[in-house]
């Protein structure tokens, strides 16, 4: 396994493990000097020099104690918010400068149910993702993987010890199967595996937070693009979960009130790439969640693109529908 440096950047892709999307720091072995939970906190870590509280140096990341005679490393699990294909991962150091470990692994497992953690670390069979490597201090350490695996946990190893910042696990997201089919489903939403394909403008914040689950709980929660200076307007497109006939689109503008968009669209594409007019360029208004029915999405579409008009941020996009047979 080798640090991504190619063309494709694999942080566009959402970060599963973010706790934005539910993920969660189960366990971990040690967290002496610093919570665990702070591996998987939204947003970069910060760190006030000279900041002491009884255990030494406060750190926003994971930081355990040193190891004296006693073997061994350690570990963390963390569970996705939203379980899938991992295509890299991000081991941040960032503070960390002279506590950080010399090497990092991490192992993945797909756990059915809802077993306690401490079963969960015991067990045996988890899948080695990245093998033992070397990583720098104060640094965003990125890794690409090369496994397509649907995984809802991963397992942080530090060797022998120190300090993590944040863990960033960037993938598609895979739906439960034994769960599709039961309901209604949104076929624009990261956890039933839609993912971005592509956008005009990710200046302000990633497209990827239009496809969260849960409202937005500030501006900052969705997408947003830099003012246009042109006679152009921004746009995203998304692959859905799944073919699928959309019934109904929700545009949510909420916490956008000086910079929501002044009108928006739907096109729906076909597999063989056929455009299909699902919502004609309609008026929105700032701070607000629209719904529409889309009385003539009748058609099996596998991509949607939303054009704003003429830029501005939106918090959610919902497209509710059935999969295709």
């Amino acid at each position: 396994m080798s640090r991504f440096n190619g063309s494709g950047d694999f942080t566009l892709l959402p970060d599963l493990a973010v706790r934005a999307l539910g993920g969660s720091v189960i366990w971990a072995n040690d967290e002496f000097f610093a919570e665990k939970e702070n591996l998987v906190s939204p947003g970069p870590s910060e760190y006030q020099p000279s900041t002491f509280g009884h255990k030494g140096q406060v750190y926003d990341g994971w930081e355990t104690r040193r190891h004296r005679g006693k073997p061994g490393d350690d570990s963390a699990v963390v569970r996705l918010g939203v379980p899938g294909v991992i295509r890299g991962v991000v081991v941040d150091t960032a503070w960390f400068k002279g506590n950080f470990p010399p090497e990092v692994s991490l192992s993945a497992l797909a756990v059915e149910g809802y077993p306690p953690a401490e079963e969960i670390a015991a067990r045996t069979d988890w899948v080695s993702l990245l093998d033992r490597v070397k990583v720098d201090g104060d640094t965003r350490n990125p890794f690409t993987i090369d496994d397509e695996n649907r995984w809802t946990h991963v397992k942080l190893t530090m060797h022998p010890d120190g300090g993590v910042a944040r863990l960033r696990v960037h993938g598609e997201g895979r739906p439960d199967t034994a769960l599709l089919g039961l309901g209604p489903l949104d076929l624009a939403a990261l956890e039933n595996g839609a993912i971005v394909l592509d956008c005009s403008n990710r200046f302000y914040s990633s497209p990827n937070q239009l496809l969260y689950p849960g409202l937005a709980r500030e501006m900052g929660d969705g997408w947003e693009t830099a003012r246009r200076r042109d006679d152009g307007n921004d746009w995203v497109r998304i692959r859905l979960a799944g073919p699928g006939a959309i019934r109904l689109a929700e545009l949510d503008t909420s916490c956008f009130l000086g910079n929501s968009p002044g009108s928006a669209s739907l096109t729906g594409f076909t597999s063989d790439g056929t455009e299909v007019e699902l919502l004609p360029r309609t008026d929105l208004l700032p701070d607000t969640r629209h719904r529409f029915a889309l009385h003539l999405a009748a058609a099996s579409v596998v991509e949607v693109r939303l054009d704003i008009y003429p830029d501005g941020g939106l918090a959610r996009l919902r497209l509710y529908g059935e999969l295709s047979a």
